[in-house]
């Protein structure tokens, strides 16, 4: 039998300032017990990567785990492995940025490890060839990706055992394939297929086994803590390599100058697989699963996957504007870069964490607080900028081809956009760093399917799982059927100052189901900008039993603390109509808050009010709307419905409300938006 080389390696991280509870659970449950398994044997050879924010957390308060580290790089056991600091993905940061981020991890590594890191873990495995001159610029040998990488851009399966020279613009670099069938091997095949699987790996000589995974699969992932160390999985496997003749530990970096290249490699822009599928919009991924089912697995295993294939990773842009807006607000500071502090500029990087903008298994953009997380590094930045004088600029921020209202005072960051009616798109604190314009929009997603239509999930046979446990990939969920009701979905975004327009009462119920009848052309269509005014129009339309021309104006005037909205609205329909004015505040407790002194609870309706209160008890600010009429209230907490690693979550999002009055023909009103100390 050849001797096969195990290239094996791990990758820890958390989101940047992510949850206390769950760092230290990843701490109890993986990461210590990992290292304190591996100290034990120094003659593993492995790989290691950590992003930045997680390997300083680790550092300064855990020293056991990171003393276990050091130990293990000193005595040769660890190379370390780097990447972006805080882990952006690479292809959607500026080349400067990309270059800094490496550099700062590169450092770290150096300074508090005394080690040099040659390779890189690329972040989500999401690969464009840009990114090659820069790694090679900060003095990156190699990458790892997925063999996926290579099968879609038509490379032979039979030949992933070792590394593949690339190159762009003259920069080389070489590229190992991570080994699909041994992510899906480690840790949950038996000790036993374990080792028949990094034996299968050896093709011919010089073959390598190649396997680095995400190191929460070690411990944190649903019962695998149990699996590898209260059995002893990593104990015995550890030792079973060790003392297996045809296997050798070895470092990616010894590979890469002892052994020959298995030739020059160009591949597709790309992740893995199912990055592919979650980047589609619902439909598209639906389509390509029956695309899957209806060529067959076993076509598709031999040679589908370089034709069969989902989007890139960029189309998460598309898929969720809020991503969208996000990343293109990190990009507006990061071209205007030299302007910026030193603290700023950390706050830039930290903007750039991947997790908050996409969506898979893991809950990513629909997360709250991890949005959270971005929009305070974005407004740490904006508070440095912000002036005595309150400033305006007019800018295609988001790049969709329409221009925002940038109003930044001393107290508040605002954002108007004209592509979706002269609404407010941002509205955040300076003083507390939190943004209540972080709404998300209900969108129907493809996996919504299996709560809709619950079908009894395949039982994999018990020789399938004779000595082993299911990976996420696999295993069932429970449906809960009350999450059936909580499937709606927004036909336009969830921003603020909406324009809505109906010939019967608004209800909380019908506002609530999206049920109402909307005659009106203003809550989803762009405005005109006029930033001598700081106003916004529209000539469109009501359709009742014919089309009625309907003109809005939405002028708005600034202070510190407060917005102020004149509304001027005219049409030719000189009958009855009612006018509804919609608001959606993020708030990071929703159901902590007070709305005139009550909770929304399972919904809020009061009648004849002209100002409301809402205490955010988070922030301990008041945010208050006054109306220049008396209104009619109807408010409810917004909830969206997203798939997790634990099955489907149904997360508060924000408090949507609207006020409501009706009118004849025209209509006159203000509404100042402010904010205060509670």
């Amino acid at each position: 039998m050849k001797k096969v080389s195990l290239l094996f390696g791990i990758h820890m991280h958390q989101p940047v300032d992510n949850f206390g509870e769950a760092v230290d659970e990843a701490i109890e449950l993986c990461y210590g017990p990992f290292f304190k398994t591996m100290v034990k044997y120094p003659d593993f050879k492995f790989a290691v990567h950590c992003s930045g924010w997680l390997l300083d957390q680790i550092r300064t308060k855990h020293p056991k785990i990171f003393s276990n580290m050091s130990k293990l790089t000193k005595k040769g056991a660890i190379e370390w492995v780097s990447a972006g600091y805080y882990e952006p993905v690479l292809s959607s940061i500026p080349s400067r940025d990309r270059q800094a981020q490496v550099n700062k991890l590169n450092d770290y590594i150096k300074e508090h490890l005394d080690a040099t890191a040659e390779g890189l873990w690329l972040t989500e495995r999401v690969w464009e060839s840009s990114i090659v001159p820069d790694l090679h610029k900060v003095g990156i040998n190699y990458a790892i990706v997925d063999d996926y990488h290579f099968l879609s851009s038509g490379f032979s399966a039979s030949k992933m055992d070792g590394y593949y020279m690339t190159e762009e613009g003259g920069y080389p670099l070489a590229l190992f394939p991570i080994s699909q069938s041994l992510r899906y091997a480690l840790p949950f095949f038996s000790v036993e297929r374990a080792i028949d699987a990094i034996l299968d790996c050896s093709k011919e000589e010089d073959s390598a086994a190649i396997i680095f995974d995400d190191a929460e699969k070690f411990g944190l992932w649903p019962k695998t803590h149990k699996w590898v160390y209260e059995e002893k999985w990593l104990k015995s496997f550890v030792e079973a390599v060790i003392a297996h003749e045809n296997i050798e530990t070895m470092h990616y970096s010894k590979y890469l100058t002892q052994k020959h290249s298995r030739g020059l490699a160009y591949l597709n822009d790309t992740s893995y697989f199912e990055m592919g599928e979650w980047s589609l919009s619902s439909e598209n991924t639906l389509v390509l699963e029956e695309l899957k089912s209806h060529v067959g697995s076993e076509y598709i295993e031999k040679m589908g996957v370089a034709f069969i294939k989902g989007g890139i990773w960029k189309n998460f842009f598309i898929k969720y504007h809020e991503s969208n807006y996000l990343h293109k607000r990190m990009l507006s500071h990061s071209v205007q870069q030299e302007s910026l502090k030193a603290s700023s500029l950390e706050s830039l990087y930290k903007m750039q964490t991947n997790d908050v903008f996409w969506h898979g298994v893991f809950g990513g953009i629909y997360l709250p607080n991890l949005r959270d997380n971005a929009y305070r590094h974005l407004l740490e930045i904006e508070r440095e900028q912000a002036k005595n004088k309150i400033s305006f600029e007019r800018k295609d921020i988001d790049m969709d081809g329409y221009d925002e209202l940038k109003v930044l005072s001393k107290s508040l960051s605002t954002v108007f956009s004209s592509r979706w009616g002269g609404q407010m798109i941002e509205f955040g604190s300076l003083d507390k760093l939190f943004n209540w314009q972080n709404t998300l929009m209900r969108r129907k997603e493809a996996y919504h399917g299996k709560i809709l239509n619950p079908i009894e999930s395949k039982v994999a046979s018990s020789d399938e799982n004779r000595d082993g446990i299911e990976t996420i990939h696999n295993s069932s969920e429970d449906i809960d059927e009350s999450l059936k009701a909580e499937l709606i979905y927004d036909w336009h975004p969830k921003h603020s100052f909406i324009d809505h327009f109906t010939a019967e009462p608004f209800e909380l119920e019908s506002f609530r189901t999206l049920s109402f009848c909307e005659v009106g052309d203003f809550a989803n269509k762009p405005f005109e900008l006029d930033v001598k005014t700081n106003s916004f129009r529209r000539k469109g339309g009501i359709y009742l039993d014919k089309h009625y021309v309907n003109e809005v104006e939405k002028i708005y005037t600034f202070d510190n603390e407060s917005v102020t909205l004149d509304l001027i609205c005219n049409s030719e329909y000189t009958k009855k109509l009612f006018y509804a004015m919609e608001c959606n505040f993020h708030l990071a407790h929703p159901h902590h808050a007070t709305l005139n002194g009550q909770k929304v609870e399972d919904g809020l309706s009061i009648n004849d009010i002209d100002t409301l209160t809402i205490v955010d008890t988070f922030t301990e600010k008041k945010i208050t709307l006054t109306c220049s009429q008396k209104c009619n209230l109807h408010a409810y907490i917004l909830n969206t419905v997203s798939q997790s690693e634990s099955g489907f979550d149904t997360v508060a999002q924000q408090i949507s409300l609207i006020f409501s009055l009706g009118f004849e023909s025209s209509l006159n009103m203000q509404i100042n938006l402010g904010v205060s100390n509670v």
